[in-house]
């Protein structure tokens, strides 16, 4: 028991660059698939600017999770060719559609007035018009992308394969 307390601080101080590695490789690739540069770097989570978004926010814990915000209440198509983009990098997802579905929620919550959720190929998309009350209250649009897990693990789990994140 009294060895496992004292390794436990080496096992910590191995597992912060293991981390940090995994994160560098997960914002380079956002980089590529998008064209964003990164503005911050803070642990788990890293800034991006983006000429198409006014916020770009990588959060590289399991499950990693990127939000895209714009000031406007209906941005620009760039907008949302960028969330297309972005989904393809994370999750492998299809551009074109993920685009499409961005388009088809970012319509559907400015109608229904709350948010509205999809998925498209591996990856789980959530978009919302504001105005909000939270961190991002100066984004009047919102789309926060993830990664989905395979089917397999979501029956594992005793959850619908048909349910989305949220």
């Amino acid at each position: 028991m009294r060895a496992s307390l004292l390794a436990l601080p080496l096992l910590l101080a191995c597992a912060g660059p293991a981390l940090a590695d995994a994160c560098d490789a997960l914002a380079a690739r956002m980089i590529r698939a998008t064209g964003a540069s990164v503005a911050g770097r803070q642990g788990s989570l890293a800034v991006f600017r983006a000429a198409d978004a006014d916020r770009m926010s990588l959060e590289c814990r399991k499950p990693a999770r990127l939000v895209l915000g714009s000031h406007e209440r209906e941005p620009d198509r760039r907008f949302f060719t960028l969330v297309g983009l972005a989904a393809e990098g994370l999750a492998g997802a299809p551009r074109d559609e993920a685009t499409v579905l961005a388009l088809r929620l970012h319509q559907d919550s400015l109608l229904a007035g709350a948010p509205q959720e999809g998925s498209v190929g591996r990856a789980s998309l959530r978009c919302e018009t504001g105005p909000r009350g939270d961190g991002l209250g100066q984004n009047l649009t919102v789309c926060v992308l993830r990664p989905r897990e395979p089917a397999i693990l979501r029956s594992r789990a005793g959850l619908s394969p048909a349910a989305s994140a949220g």
